[in-house]
């Protein structure tokens, strides 16, 4: 946008429109995608008659979000194993305004659109109900209910118990060093006895085609893969904070990128995330550079 420093009310205002725009639709490119339509849309508004500007920003990608939603969802009735949003790494440590975590996108993700955008825009944005019926194009008591049901929906997936960022990477990092090792007694009592874990490919890349539900199929894969990281250890980037959850960037075999984010309760993790499509992985810091780095050792060693 190379308009953008002309216009600080735009300016000032688009971390705000990109946040919304991600929380909509759970990917990063699509959001920018939206927020540029809005800001080519926004210049064409006689901007002099418009009493309040984030009011008709909002509305405008919200709007835009909808409408993409329709086509957003198509694709993924032909997603190839689980859908993950995009994993947004360490945001939101000085600009946080919400406490919408990984649990909670994917929440979002199964109501409809818009239960989703009027759940966001009250309960996260703190637009009022007006403001949100004239976003979404429905009566004030209409979104009231919309709103409402999707706070019921998503009440599950709110954090039941705070873990502080420092216990959650401690965690994460036991975490990483029982699963790299092998150390299966370890990981067992870091791991509840209903834990879950997904792992999004895309069908891109090696993953499990379904989540894995319970301490027994967990483990059993964990041990399969303890031996495959005897053959091919992995890389650590580093630990990260993902989408509100503690967790790490690593290189694995044959040069994959992945993240891995980590829900806990009561010092167990409740649920693993793992994003390995690297459609999904492209604005991950460091992540070219360390999978080209690891690409290479892994060709010199099939080379030798």
């Amino acid at each position: 946008m190379n308009d953008r420093s002309t216009d600080p009310s735009f300016a000032d205002i688009r971390p705000r429109l990109i946040r919304l725009a991600y929380r909509m639709l759970g990917s990063v490119a699509d959001a920018e995608d939206v927020v540029q339509d809005a800001y080519l849309r926004w210049l064409s508004t006689d901007r002099e008659t418009v009493r309040q500007p984030a009011a008709l920003l909002h509305t405008i990608v919200t709007r835009l979000c909808l409408n993409e939603l329709k086509s957003a969802r198509r694709r993924r009735e032909t997603y190839i194993g689980p859908w993950l949003p995009e994993p947004i790494v360490d945001a939101g440590e000085s600009d946080a305004i919400d406490d919408i975590t990984l649990p909670l996108m994917i929440a979002l993700e199964r109501l409809s659109p818009l239960e989703r955008a009027a759940f966001l825009l009250h309960d996260v944005f703190g637009m009022g109900f007006d403001d949100v019926a004239s976003a979404i194009g429905r009566e004030t008591a209409a979104c009231r209910k919309l709103a409402s049901r999707a706070r019921d929906h998503i009440q599950a997936a709110r954090p039941r118990f705070a873990v502080t960022k420092e216990q959650g990477l401690e965690i994460a990092a036991a975490f990483f060093t029982a699963s790299r090792e092998g150390d299966m007694d370890r990981l067992r009592l870091l791991l509840a006895d209903d834990v879950t874990a997904s792992t999004d490919g895309g069908g891109k890349v090696p993953a499990s085609q379904r989540p894995l539900i319970g301490l027994g199929e967990v483990m059993a894969r964990h041990l399969q893969l303890a031996q495959e990281f005897k053959q091919a250890p992995s890389l650590l980037i580093r630990y990260a904070v993902i989408d509100g959850l503690p967790g790490f960037i690593s290189v694995e075999g044959g040069g994959i990128v992945q993240t891995t984010a980590l829900q806990i309760e009561q010092g167990k993790i409740v649920a693993l995330y793992i994003t390995r499509n690297p459609d999904k992985l492209r604005r991950v810091d460091g992540v070219s550079m360390h999978r080209k780095a690891s690409t290479d050792a892994t060709a010199m060693r099939v080379t030798v």
